[in-house]
């Protein structure tokens, strides 16, 4: 059995941790808990890295950009269906809470909502060089692992990527959706996720909700 590893280290960023499953023009999710991302020291090396916490595990801490936090985590199985580095993760501690004033958003760096609340408001895709750049700190920020069944009828057959979201306010200025996504499928035919998916997903929501 693999021992688990100590870190600790300053938050700099908040998101949920979610799963997406494409299967040509059909998609589904699962909603695994949140990320963690950290400046600090992971085992015996100094480096940034990231952590994923179940939902109880961060309800119950509420944890947010500039805590000081420490625990135990195994790395992940599979890295290509995880956002994060390390999981299954145990013994957290509140080392320090953030005192400081934050800057007025975006990005936004409070407590990260509740999963169903992510799952009502929809997300519109966001440009990967826009949440590297911008939003990579942000609680409506996601980066998703992406499992692409080619052909559903033999569901083996599967691809793997990321994909990056945006849940926030549709008013964000720094919001960029980028480029449609692509999905290839069955025979190599290509379905491509056109602008009214992200309308229709957000459409309940007013401009700065």
């Amino acid at each position: 059995m693999m021992e688990k590893i100590v870190w600790s280290g300053r938050i700099t960023s908040v998101q949920p941790r979610i799963r997406l499953t494409r299967s040509f023009d059909e998609s589904s999710h699962s909603y695994l808990g949140y990320c963690l991302i950290l400046d600090g020291v992971v085992g015996d090396e100094a480096r940034e890295f990231s952590v994923g916490l179940g939902k109880a595990a961060y309800r119950r801490h509420l944890f947010r950009v500039g805590d000081q936090v420490s625990g135990e985590s195994l790395p992940v199985a599979d890295e290509r269906k995880e956002p994060v580095e390390f999981y299954r993760t145990s013994k957290l501690k509140v080392l320090a809470r953030h005192e400081g004033e934050s800057e007025p958003p975006p990005p936004w760096h409070g407590v990260a909502e509740e999963l169903q609340r992510y799952r009502y408001r929809g997300y519109r895709r966001l440009s990967a060089r826009t949440y590297a750049s911008r939003c990579r700190s942000c609680v409506w920020g996601c980066r998703m692992p992406v499992t692409i069944i080619l052909d559903k009828w033999n569901p083996d057959k599967k691809r793997y990527r990321f994909e990056t979201f945006c849940y926030g306010p549709k008013s964000c200025r720094l919001y960029r959706p980028g480029p449609r996504r692509k999905v290839p499928g069955r025979g190599g035919v290509t379905w491509e996720e056109d602008d009214w998916v992200d309308e229709e997903a957000t459409a309940h929501r007013g401009p700065d909700e």
